[in-house]
């Protein structure tokens, strides 16, 4: 939004300079991006008139010019040399004297082929107002001779230009922006006023609105016998092109300038061109299939159904809220007009630009919102106008008002306000602040009840008013004061143990944590893991991150071929993340942590040998993440994992997750040289542990016996201590699995399973013969139990 400081001072004109005006608007929101001047410095140029004009006598395209610059003690005219073509007697311009200095040159008395010039006729390119033109900047016929220009066309100027957030659709116009400096500054507020323009005829068209939740206000009116190519008046004209709005004609640059002032977007149909004038009628409607509509920037637009159109009986005539069309817009020779200003659902209108391709100032204020209460007032303004400049009959106003947006109160508490911004304003000053802001309220012991003004959509809850107190109080003004807390201890429950601690425990072991995406590639989902309905994304970043994932693994999968394109031959890398699934139309979401293993199980090194990572290598790993608690591992069959070389993770009766070696055939899909190792757990189980429990601890030295066993290749080693703890003997401490063997001395389909027992007593020192019977009973079980026999 750019605009002319002098027109803002029209309506309000606080006691600040430029810069103190910028910094007040920009505390407030309304950030000031820019200021510059309306025009470069220069000296000694006036308003003068072209009295008389000759030809060169010795250059056809310079004329001898007898210029009167009307300044007292000057009683001739000055002769003064111009070449520009448009100058002619009578004409009254901007004359640079002797002593001048202008944007890059300076001005002196000289001779131009043998004639003396004493000054020079000046174009809006030589007093930097404006880009090369043909010719003197001509002056109207009522500029008075020997006025300095500056002071004449108002050149001490500045503009501002606002970076306004999409909430402040208000402050599109200038009206707008002056209430806001109004409240600002706490001073007088001065608009231009709007009384009702007279009906001079009686006719009318009727407005046929079949859209009315689109178009709750629409007002039209009928002018006659306007002269529309009369000159825009030289104010009007500066103003417009100040503010970035090029000049058309009267008609329409007095549309654009209500448009700035007021902030209300409103456009002239050329009567003529309205099919059924003699029925009369106007319809507000959605397009229908096929029809087309060629707009005022050229472009020849194929209408959609949800694009809302001003039409007539038999064409559309505009894009409604953002352009009209070229046919029935105004051009020079136009008598008759049809003044149109409604509002717009501004549902209606977003979007639409970022569709079409093209933005317009109208799009960009209706699809703010703007001010419903306005929209009659902005069309007698610009009746007036043209009454004005242009002269014509108006007919009276037809309005069709629907269902308008409600403007419900607020609830404002003065409490709240003070917990939100820590200051206590007090009743007296937030009725103040309120008053200053325009807004109607009542108040009940602290508590106000705000109706917001119609210009302001962006006011809907509480918290609302109290930014609109703190800007008006000023931010500046908020004390500053440090945050008050209370430093204490938070609870940490030992039956908890956080992610935090088991990423410590990964890192420890060598692990690197990685962050992916939660988006995933289909494939992963229907293939990898076997997920038939994975949760879709209605609106994906890409194809290849259309879905939300189950299972980490895929990711880790994809970081070691990153890993692996890269040179990198050891890689251990583990992820916490959610994973998502849907039964039906239930969707969960549950946390997991998964590691992928690859490469050699340690770094190379001259103190151990070098070997592949394992799935004991990786079991392990888990096993130090659940510690204290004991894992058992269960033969599964896993998609992603080797069928032979898989687990399902156990802790007590529940079942934690999956680890394994990657499935062979998704090794050769991912082109991956060696072996994978993975594994995904369930957080909810890790972070879950049991409190330890005291024991005694005995002082009597334990006892060591080894029991070797041959048993069928198909015996679980891990059934085989569970059944020999499930003996409960009290003197039995521990029992573990060193040892596995097949091969020389052991039968094609048998294995050999070394157990190792640590026997101890809390109250004695064991015996031989103690530590015998507890042996032989535990070889006695294992032998009914699963046919073992002792290894010679």
């Amino acid at each position: 939004m750019k605009f002319s400081e002098n027109w803002l001072r029209t309506f309000v004109n606080p006691p600040l300079s430029t810069n103190k005006l910028a910094h007040a608007l920009t505390m407030a929101g309304l950030e000031v991006e820019g200021i510059e001047p309306v025009a470069p410095p220069f000296s000694k140029v006036v308003v003068a008139e072209v009295t008389s004009v000759r030809k060169h006598p010795d250059a056809d395209h310079l004329n001898i010019c007898e210029v009167d610059i009307g300044l007292a003690g000057v009683g001739e005219p000055l002769q003064i040399v111009c070449g520009a073509a448009n100058v002619r007697g009578g004409v009254k311009v901007p004359c640079a004297l002797e002593g001048a200095k202008l944007p890059g040159m300076a001005i002196k008395q000289t001779r131009i082929r043998g004639v003396e010039s004493a000054g020079m006729l000046c174009s809006a390119r030589e007093l930097g107002l404006g880009e090369a033109t043909a010719g003197l900047l001509l002056l109207p016929s009522d500029a008075p001779p020997g006025a300095d220009f500056r002071d004449y066309y108002e050149l001490e100027d500045k503009l501002l230009t606002l970076k306004l957030t999409p909430n402040r659709g208000d402050c599109l116009g200038l009206t707008g922006v002056a209430r806001e400096v109004a409240a600002i500054t706490s001073q007088n507020l001065k608009l231009p006023g709007t009384k009702p323009v007279e009906s001079q005829i009686k006719e009318t068209l009727a407005i046929h609105m079949h859209a009315p939740e689109a178009c709750p206000l629409y007002c039209g009116r009928v002018v006659r016998d306007i002269s529309a190519d009369v000159s825009t008046p030289q104010w009007m004209v500066r103003r417009l092109e100040r503010s970035g709005v090029r000049t058309i004609n009267a008609v329409v640059d007095v549309t654009n300038y209500v448009m700035l002032e007021t902030g209300q977007p409103l456009h002239a149909f050329d009567l003529a061109k309205i099919s059924g004038v003699l029925a009369g009628s106007i319809h507000v409607r959605y397009a229908n299939a096929g029809e087309t509509l060629q707009l005022l920037n050229g472009d020849n637009l194929m209408l959609q159904p949800d694009m809302l159109i001003i039409a007539d009986e038999a064409r559309p005539l505009a894009l409604a809220g953002i352009m009209g069309g070229i046919e029935s817009g105004v051009k020079p020779g136009v008598v008759d007009l049809f003044l149109e200003s409604a509002f717009f659902n501004p549902e209606v209108i977003a979007g639409k630009s970022f569709s079409l391709g093209f933005s317009s100032d109208s799009a960009h204020r209706f699809e703010r919102g703007v001010d419903f209460g306005a929209t009659r007032s902005a069309l007698e303004r610009a009746s007036a106008l043209i009454m004005d400049i242009c002269g014509g009959k108006p007919g009276p106003v037809v309005e069709i008002r629907n269902k308008l947006p409600q403007r419900d109160p607020i609830g404002l508490r003065l409490d709240r306000a003070q917990r939100v911004l820590g200051m206590n304003l007090g009743e007296a000053r937030a009725a103040e602040l309120l008053r200053r802001l325009q807004f109607s309220f009542s108040i009940d012991g602290g508590f106000f009840a705000v109706t917001p003004p119609t210009y302001r959509f962006d006011l809907v809850i509480e918290e609302d008013l109290i930014e609109e107190l703190a800007r008006i109080h000023g931010y500046n003004h908020i004390p500053a004061a440090l945050p008050r807390a209370r430093m204490g201890m938070l609870p940490e429950p030992e039956t908890r143990k956080a992610p935090s601690r088991l990423r410590q425990i990964l890192a420890g072991r060598d692990y690197q944590e990685v962050i992916n995406y939660s988006f995933v590639d289909l494939s992963w989902e229907t293939e990898l893991v076997r997920n038939p309905r994975p949760v879709a994304l209605k609106n994906p970043l890409s194809n290849q991150l259309a879905v939300m994932r189950s299972s980490l693994l895929g990711g880790l999968i994809a970081n070691l071929q990153f890993n692996l394109n890269r040179k990198q031959t050891r890689v251990r890398l583990f992820e916490i993340g959610c994973c998502f699934e849907r039964t039906g139309e239930t969707y969960t979401q549950q946390e997991k942590i998964a590691g992928l293993c690859y490469g050699d199980a340690m770094a190379e090194q001259w103190g151990a040998h070098a070997h592949a990572v394992d799935f004991y290598d990786a079991k392990a790993d888990i096993e130090a993440l659940f510690w204290p608690s004991p894992v058992q591992a269960a033969t599964v069959v896993h998609p992603a994992l080797h069928p032979g070389k898989s687990a399902e993770i156990q802790v007590g009766s529940k079942i934690a997750g999956y680890l394994g070696e990657l499935h062979p055939r998704w090794q050769q899909k991912f082109d991956l040289p060696q072996s994978v190792v993975l594994f995904e757990l369930n957080i909810d189980v890790l972070t879950t542990r049991a409190l330890s429990k005291a024991a005694e601890f005995s002082k009597f030295p334990p006892i060591r016996r080894d029991i070797a066993v041959v048993v069928a290749e198909s015996v679980n080693a891990q059934s085989m201590l569970d059944c020999m703890y499930a003996e409960k003997l009290p003197i039995i401490s521990e029992i573990s699995l060193f040892d596995v063997y097949r091969g020389k001395g052991v039968e094609d389909g048998k294995k050999s399973l070394a157990f190792r027992m640590l026997l101890q007593d809390t109250e004695k020192t064991l015996t031989d013969s103690d530590a015998d019977r507890v042996t032989i009973k535990l070889i006695e079980v294992l032998q009914n139990r699963f046919d073992a026999r002792l290894r010679n």
